[in-house]
């Protein structure tokens, strides 16, 4: 086995481990934390997949999207809201550091570099955005019966 894929089983069991950890302090049921845990590791081994042949909004658009079809398929499998699945498991797509630099980048008085981070981080927020906006018009009807189908 490569190191490329060790570094990826890792960061996909961290972002397991992360994204549970966020769905504790947002009060998720306990019977909720795997599925939660997978979608979020699902949605970050994604953006790490694609990363390398596209930008990074491009990348977080895609993976959002794959974060919000595995939301909204646990929501119908478990019988619960999209929500639950959907908050925590987009918690490792979030631009978090983008927004910390570009604060700094504020403060120690490099406004080019904050300007440029900030656009970066103003643009990962936009894909997550559409991601989620893109699958939502998709009626929850059509994950009901692709995961209820009883004809297979």
């Amino acid at each position: 086995m490569s190191s490329d894929t060790i570094r990826l089983i890792a960061e996909f069991f961290a972002a397991c481990v992360g994204t549970i950890a966020f769905a504790l302090l947002f009060q998720v049921p306990r019977k909720y934390y795997l599925y939660c845990g997978i979608a979020g590791a699902c949605g970050w081994i994604c953006y790490k997949l694609i990363l390398p042949y596209t930008t990074e909004p491009v990348s977080i658009f895609f993976a959002t999207v794959l974060v919000i079809i595995l939301s909204r398929s646990f929501a119908v499998y478990k019988r619960c809201p999209v929500t639950v699945f959907l908050i925590a498991g987009i918690f490792p797509l979030v631009p978090g550091s983008g927004i910390y630099w570009t604060a700094f980048y504020v403060v120690t008085n490099d406004l080019e570099q904050a300007g440029a981070r900030g656009f970066l981080t103003f643009k990962d927020a936009v894909a997550i955005v559409l991601g989620i906006l893109l699958v939502f018009e998709f009626p929850q009807s059509w994950f009901r019966k692709v995961l209820t189908d009883k004809s297979k």
